[in-house]
């Protein structure tokens, strides 16, 4: 599930091409979906600033990263998937709910929670990196996810803060790093009970391949629960 294109104001396309590799390498059939609404602002990306007067949609932006083939949110049904992941970047944050404003406080686009709720009645698996599990812990109350850390460790996790929202949320916290590890899940951490696999990836500020090798594990965890 995507959320517009762009780390700023859509989704992070580094982890989005990650999970479709390891999808790949895991010989899953995907298929990519996105809610069919505005974002919440554009993001000038070499300037890092709104671009005033300039609006687009979350569908068609996300539809960049999937070569064209993606289909509105609102036509995905547990009954045609196994499973469903979220990439990260500010759009899970500002388009698919509303926590880059709200905090706490916030709201999920009604396409998103439905999902997430349907996966988890249907004993689905559900997978979430970087900032997403946010909407984890908002819809799944008592949901165990991971952004990483819970300190910002002089800038090596600059939204560690994110950790403290997430029980703010009804959500459980557990530590991760996002580097590739010899534990059993490497840094992606596995909710059995619930059935969500979560993974730090950008959360942290170190190099690219050990973000890939995160995603790696979120992903043969999620592929591994579906018994498939």
């Amino acid at each position: 599930v995507l959320s517009g294109c762009g780390v700023y104001d859509g989704t992070e396309i580094h982890e989005a091409s990650a999970i479709l590799v390891h999808l790949s390498r895991g010989g899953a059939e995907v298929q990519m979906y996105a809610p069919d609404v505005p974002q919440m602002h554009v993001i000038d990306h070499s300037k890092g600033q709104p671009a005033e007067a300039e609006s687009r949609n979350v569908l068609v932006e996300s539809a960049r990263i999937a070569r064209g083939k993606i289909t509105s949110l609102a036509k995905l049904t547990t009954a045609d998937h196994d499973a469903v992941i979220f990439p990260g970047g500010f759009g899970a944050a500002k388009n698919l709910s509303t926590f880059a404003v709200d905090g706490k406080d916030c709201k999920v686009n009604k396409e998103v929670e439905r999902v997430l709720k349907d996966f988890h009645k249907a004993g689905k698996p559900i997978g979430l990196c970087c900032i997403s599990p946010v909407l984890a812990a908002k819809v799944l109350s008592g949901a165990e996810v991971t952004v990483g850390h819970e300190e910002e460790e002089g800038g090596k996790w600059p939204y560690a803060g994110t950790a403290g929202a997430i029980k703010e949320l009804g959500g459980k916290h557990c530590v991760k790093e996002a580097v590739f590890s010899l534990t059993p899940f490497y840094e992606a951490h596995v909710d059995t009970k619930n059935k969500v696999v979560t993974t730090p990836a950008f959360m942290c500020e170190t190099e690219l391949h050990k973000i890939f090798d995160g995603i790696g594990a979120m992903v043969k965890n999620v592929l591994k629960l579906t018994g498939k």
